[in-house]
């Protein structure tokens, strides 16, 4: 596990330099969603319910990004899977550097090949996946639409 890991925090200080076009940041608002379909130049399959909209965007590598929208136009949540990972300092936007000084904490202290599920003040992250099959998915869990439980949206 401490090679994924270590492979984990690689693939983030290095991947800005081999990346996909920016998504939508979290935290960020709706708007960035159609400036994200057009940088892609895929299709924007949205899907609506009575709480949120989730936006599904898919980028010629064949990489998902799913953009969860409030009724009040943020990006509460997002989530992708695919063969490569997409920019995360651009997806993660703000939260980025919190999220990237707790892979670094963490890779010492794990032990065996499990998926990276960190719960920080303001911020949940999971990764799991391998080699060209990566899922990944983070929200705020305090944007999250009232009657919205986290689970319901992976």
């Amino acid at each position: 596990m401490k090679a994924l890991v270590l492979s984990l925090a690689v693939v983030v200080s290095v991947f800005p330099l081999f990346s996909l076009p920016a998504f939508g940041a979290l935290g960020g608002n709706a708007a960035s969603v159609a400036a994200d379909r057009a940088l892609l130049k895929a299709g924007d399959v949205q899907t609506q319910t009575s709480s949120y909209t989730v936006h599904q965007l898919k980028a010629e590598s064949g990489t998902v990004v799913r953009e969860y929208v409030s009724p009040s136009g943020n990006v509460f949540a997002i989530a992708w899977q695919g063969q490569f990972f997409p920019d995360m300092q651009q997806l993660l936007g703000t939260y980025f550097d919190q999220y990237s000084a707790a892979v670094k904490a963490n890779k010492d202290a794990r032990v065996g090949r499990r998926p990276l599920n960190l719960q920080l003040p303001g911020l949940n992250v999971q990764l799991n996946g391998h080699m060209r099959a990566y899922h990944f998915r983070a929200c705020v869990p305090q944007q999250i639409p009232a009657g919205v439980k986290q689970e319901e949206l992976w």
